[in-house]
């Protein structure tokens, strides 16, 4: 599941979160896609290709996850947005962009789209608006000592990749081999730090939806129950100009598991646009 293209470029760009890893492939106005929590760019591999050509897409690792810098300390959401924003100005980007976010990059976009003249359009995917449950925080919290000591093996990679895949993605060899080698290439540290900026720490942004200024289209799916179809449309409602769609058979990593689906709601969204 890789686009190699010959027209790809892998580069480090700093930014105060530390240097991101980015890769930038083709030519046109620039869409930027950021990946979930715990993966890296690799997951938008397979929906790449069916997003048009007339594009330059800018494809980021997360903050201290994939081949980006290790991150050396607690940050936030919010940070992020601010570290994207360094991102864009280092690759001379000029006007809007389209943004378009798995999770934690659908979380970084609520923040930008907030923002005056950064994005002109957000496609938001399976990012819930509220802050993660009780149970859930819970779960992730006995987990964090597996994971400083001896990084996402055994129970820490199991509970990762059933918060991402549905069963059938997991048992499929290349959707699960993604994850799992995404998981691996930050350090122990790194890891543990951007699991509580952006997951144990994120905050409820829910009121802040209707201070969002551009177009949105947010990407539900059948099987994540933190932002299940009702509570999208719900967050719809709440941004003035949104419209939330669902995806079956896909539960955090929609892109991954279902991009041709994806891939068809995004491209008659940004058709929508003028």
């Amino acid at each position: 599941m890789t686009t190699a293209t010959s027209d790809e470029r892998a580069e480090r760009v700093p930014t105060r979160l530390g240097a991101l890893h980015v890769r930038t492939i083709g030519s046109g106005p620039t869409t930027v896609l950021w990946p979930s929590m715990f993966v890296d760019s690799s997951t938008w591999n397979a929906i790449l290709p069916l997003l048009g050509t007339a594009r330059r897409f800018v494809l980021v690792d997360g903050p201290g996850l994939g081949l980006s810098e290790p991150l050396l300390r607690r940050s936030s959401i919010e940070e992020a947005a601010d570290a994207a924003t360094d991102l864009l100005a280092a690759l001379d980007v000029s006007g809007p962009v389209d943004w378009v976010g798995n999770a934690f990059g659908g979380h970084v976009g609520y923040q930008l789209a907030a923002r005056d003249g950064i994005l002109r359009s957000l496609v938001s995917i399976s990012a819930p608006a509220a802050p993660i449950g009780t149970a859930l925080r819970a779960r992730i919290r006995a987990l964090l000592p597996v994971l400083r000591v001896a990084g996402p093996v055994g129970p820490v990679r199991d509970a990762v990749i059933g918060a991402m895949l549905t069963e059938a993605s997991a048992n499929d060899d290349a959707i699960r081999r993604v994850v799992v080698e995404s998981l691996a290439r930050p350090s122990r540290r790194s890891l543990t730090h951007a699991l509580r900026s952006f997951i144990l720490d994120r905050r409820d942004v829910t009121d802040d939806l209707a201070a969002i200024g551009v177009p949105c289209l947010y990407i539900a799916s059948d099987d994540r129950g933190d932002w299940s179809t009702e509570e999208a449309i719900d967050a719809a409602s709440r941004t003035p100009d949104a419209v939330a769609v669902t995806v079956p058979r896909a539960r955090t990593l929609i892109p991954l598991e279902q991009p041709a689906l994806v891939a068809e709601h995004i491209t008659a969204f940004w058709a929508g646009l003028g």
